[in-house]
């Protein structure tokens, strides 16, 4: 009988423990986001992301260089640093750790013109250490970012 009975746990349990290490964000942060944001577009890695303009063109990949503007906040809405001057945007080549993975993740699904709204966990921004002073450790990081160009060059 127990040999029966472990295959069915087994199939039981699984759901729940695959669920569980899919999610990264932190509880709290995943009742605000499904609260506020219920049309969120979940990406394979976690980060959710809203379209609020649409670009045209190829998404950008890895070794491009991209040119974006953009505004972080915390998920209580404070902002920690922003860059909104579209005469000197930020721009750096993707894919090569110069910025948090989940801006290396997130913008290889963006076009230019796009403009989107990026919820990154945790562990896919500053992780447990943080980046002192202005980004405390686990913290859930809250984007506007709109990817102006991209170089492939």
């Amino acid at each position: 009988m127990f040999r029966r009975l472990v295959p069915v746990l087994f199939l039981l349990l699984v759901p729940g423990v695959l669920h569980a290490q899919r999610e990264k964000l932190p509880p709290d942060d995943l009742e605000w986001v499904e609260k506020n944001f219920p049309d969120a577009i979940k990406s394979n890695t976690g980060i959710r992301y809203i379209v609020i303009e649409e670009g045209s063109g190829e998404t950008a990949k890895r070794g491009d260089m991209v040119s974006v503007l953009y505004i972080g906040r915390f998920i209580n809405g404070d902002s920690f640093d922003q860059r909104i001057g579209p005469k000197s945007p930020f721009s750096f080549r993707l894919g090569r750790s110069k910025v948090i993975q989940g801006w290396d993740q997130i913008l290889q699904l963006m076009r230019p013109g796009d403009k989107w709204l990026v919820i990154i966990p945790p562990e896919l921004a500053y992780g447990t250490r943080g980046s002192s002073p202005r980004i405390p450790p686990d913290t859930t990081l809250v984007f506007t970012i709109h990817l102006l160009s991209i170089d492939d060059e």
